[in-house]
């Protein structure tokens, strides 16, 4: 599987981006991930192959919403009223489960997009 994320750039604080991950295999579930300077990697949210479910973390729910078009074979992050800690290059992976996607060490990771929110 071939994962190609995009849509990272400098917003202020209140604003909105959105995130894509163009994946070879769509039937995947797509999970997106961040890392901040200095801290771990963490789960940002998921969905399955037929977009019915879906995941978030708690620390963006409410504001971050996950979505697919099976059509282009993309997996979107809207991520809207960002925070200065939102702040991270985010990725995203993908697993044949939901479980895996969150779980798996051989899941497929693509490169990083960085997103930069000023206060």
């Amino acid at each position: 599987v071939q994962l190609q994320a995009s849509g990272g750039g400098v917003v202020q604080a209140g604003g909105s981006l959105r995130l894509s991950c163009a994946a070879s295999d769509i039937s995947d579930v797509i999970g997106w991930f961040r890392q901040a300077p200095g801290k771990e990697r963490e789960f940002v949210a998921r969905i399955n192959w037929s977009g019915v479910m879906t995941d978030y973390a708690n620390s963006v729910k409410g504001r971050f919403t996950i979505s697919r078009d099976r059509a282009e074979n993309t997996v979107y992050l809207h991520m809207n009223n960002l925070k200065p800690e939102d702040t991270a290059i985010y990725y995203c992976a993908a697993d044949p489960s939901m479980y895996g996607v969150r779980g798996n060490p051989n899941r497929y990771w693509g490169q990083g997009t960085q997103v930069t929110v000023s206060s």
